[in-house]
């Protein structure tokens, strides 16, 4: 509880639409070893979203993925930045090409103001391609990273 309520932040997601987004993730998952998170927070610190997103990915160690195959979604709201940043597995098979499509149908979304569904088209797309290039294997495959969303300031 804060000791000052009128200063309480708004959420970013409602409960409903969190839960259609960690749903997205664990879909899309399901059929392939790659990893997928997905970082919020209200503004970059850093003057390039790139090297935020790649500051973050490292601080949640998606780089020790077996394959090498996670990716992070990372928005900052209030900046209206947005970066896909994509493990060397996953990366080095798809090209920037890929990336800079998923990003711009997913900015499409949102300028319309449908964030949560771009977002989880973004996802499920992502792990169609995940698919492709990592599918799941029964044997051996585990869930390295969780799947909720990461909250940042």
């Amino acid at each position: 509880m804060s000791i000052f309520p009128i200063f309480k932040k708004a959420p970013f997601f409602t409960e409903e639409e969190k839960l259609r987004i960690v749903n997205a993730i664990r879909q899309a998952e399901q059929q392939t070893s790659g990893e997928i998170r997905v970082y919020v927070e209200s503004k970059n610190v850093y003057v390039d979203a790139m090297d935020r997103a790649a500051e973050v990915f490292y601080d949640l160690k998606m780089d020790k993925t077996d394959n090498r195959n996670a990716v992070l979604l990372y928005i900052a709201m209030k900046d209206k930045e947005l970066v896909l940043f994509g493990d060397e597995g996953i990366y080095n098979q798809t090209g920037e090409l890929y990336w800079n499509n998923a990003v711009k149908k997913m900015l499409k979304n949102f300028k319309e103001h449908h964030i949560t569904e771009g977002v989880v088209q973004c996802i499920l797309e992502i792990g169609q391609t995940l698919k492709e290039k990592f599918p799941y294997n029964k044997t051996n495959d585990k869930n390295e990273l969780p799947d909720e969303i990461v909250f940042g300031n």
